[in-house]
């Protein structure tokens, strides 16, 4: 854990991108997959993990690399192994977390083995794909176990852009999206950094009203175009949430150039911005 902290120097980044995800070169060979690089309007941007870093390091940029333990989609998978491996080759640029299917009774210990490989620095979870709601006491059990580690735990909330235009939504519910349930999460776990990923539509106020009241939760503004962020949520990351709104791009689907692009068009205050893109994360991560 401390070599690959080591190896980030915070100092000479113009941001962290706290929301990339990993994918096979073939990921669009699924309809969901197909699909959502459709519904995003993607550009081409490297998919391979060292290929990932090259393009982060020549824009001096660090990133939260993930992949999903999910089967929902049909998406071929990119394993949590594969994500350290890329983490060790590329220590300067990328900060690995994993993903592990919590309704799996041996969830908890798979996440107990992975903390304990050193490298992990954070869980994604996607109720909508992995079909949960967050607060079902039976994934409590790997939720006691992150929050052992004090490891941050990203939760993906609101519409789901996989599933977007498929017959019957690709089977997502996107009513597992809905932020509300992860507040017992928070008050349940209040020593476990939570982080709502993407603006949270339908459920935007929800979101804000979580991250307002729990000195724990964090919101990502990944997974939409910045021109597209609702009124809301930047007055209040202006504001109350300056410290707890983090810069995410969801890449490949939404590359960082894009993101950025358009983050810089938001009447965002000067103080504002640099906490958003770069120093709320090297909190969050002790970076």
């Amino acid at each position: 854990m401390a070599t690959l902290q080591s190896s980030i120097d915070v100092a000479s980044l113009v941001a962290i991108d706290t929301h990339v995800h990993a994918h096979q070169d073939d990921f669009e060979s699924s309809e969901a997959g197909s699909a959502a690089k459709s519904y995003f309007k993607s550009s081409d941007v490297p998919l391979d993990l060292d290929g990932i870093a090259a393009y982060y390091r020549e824009r001096k940029m660090a990133c939260v690399v993930f992949t999903v333990d999910e089967t929902l989609s049909g998406q071929p998978q990119v394993g949590n192994e594969t994500v350290l491996a890329g983490a060790r080759r590329n220590p300067d640029v990328i900060i690995p977390f994993a993903s592990v299917d919590p309704t799996r009774k041996s969830a908890p210990q798979e996440a107990q083995r992975l903390i304990d490989t050193g490298l992990v620095r954070g869980f994604k979870l996607h109720p909508p794909l992995q079909q949960f709601s967050p607060n079902d006491r039976a994934v409590y059990p790997f939720y006691e176990v992150i929050e052992a580690a004090r490891l941050p735990l990203v939760f993906h909330t609101g519409h789901s852009g996989i599933g977007t235009g498929v017959r019957g939504g690709g089977g997502v519910r996107l009513k597992y999206g809905n932020p509300m349930p992860i507040d017992d999460i928070a008050v349940d776990f209040p020593d476990l950094p939570i982080v709502l990923a993407h603006p949270s539509f339908p459920w935007q106020d929800e979101a804000i009203s979580i991250c307002m009241h729990k000195p724990s939760v964090y919101i990502d503004l990944s997974g939409w175009s910045p021109k597209y962020f609702p009124a809301n949520l930047i007055q209040y990351a202006n504001t109350l949430l300056r410290d707890k709104v983090l810069f995410g791009s969801d890449y490949p689907l939404i590359s960082p150039d894009r993101w950025l692009a358009d983050f810089d068009q938001l009447p965002i205050k000067d103080g504002v911005r640099e906490r958003i893109l770069k120093t709320n994360a090297i909190r969050l991560l002790g970076l």
